[in-house]
This record gives C-alpha cells, structure tokens and sequence, in this order.
C-alpha cells in the first residue's frame, strides 16, 4: 500500500482527475494550497507598484493505493498534469504501513478499495 501525494496546477485538475478514472483510480482527497519551488513565482505591477508573488496556487492531492495501482495512478497523474512548463508539479510516493476503513473495519489492502 501506497501515499501518492501530488502537486499540480489547478487548471489542470480536471485532466489529472479524468486520467485517474480512466486508470481506474477513484479515491483521492484534494486540497487548495499554496506554495513555492523551483519556479520560485514571478513580478508583477499592480497600481504602479512592482510586487513579487512567490507563493503560487497548486491543488495537492493524496491518494491511497495498492501496489498494483502504483503504476498506473503515477502514468494518470503525469499525463494529466504534464504541459511541458515549468510548474507543472512533483509527485511523492510514500509507504503506507496499515489502513482501516471505519464504516466495516476492514484492514490493509481490502481497506484501500
């Protein structure tokens, strides 16, 4: 079992969500964030006054999967994402020691769906 945590553009979450259920993939959770990287945000004029904006909208999502959806939810996430510009995201794979589903209390793999 696996943590895929994803950054991405937020205009680009809907493609990233549609390559994901064409992948088979339908468990995520999807968070508004801000933040900086190697892209290291840009100027702008506003009024007159130059400002620098550093800290840029991304959407995070987490999604748990089994080892046999690795694969293909890391494909779906890159080529939704993927516009070939700076900023288009990374992506982090993490281990997931144990999962429980509350409502039937079911454990590990089955719990993940």
């Amino acid at each position: 079992m696996k943590l895929i945590i994803a950054y991405v553009k937020p205009e680009r979450l809907n493609d990233v969500k549609q390559a994901l259920y064409e992948a088979q993939v339908y468990n995520m959770s999807v968070t508004n964030i801000v933040g900086s990287g190697r892209q290291r945000g840009y100027s702008e004029t506003y009024r007159g006054a130059e400002m620098e904006v550093n800290l840029l909208k991304k959407v995070r999502l987490e999604i748990g999967v089994n080892d046999n959806f690795v694969q293909p939810a890391i494909d779906a996430i890159t080529k939704g994402a993927r516009t070939g510009q700076i900023g288009d995201g990374v992506l982090f794979v993490l281990p997931v020691e144990q999962a429980l589903r509350i409502r039937t209390g079911e454990l590990g793999p089955p719990a993940m769906g």
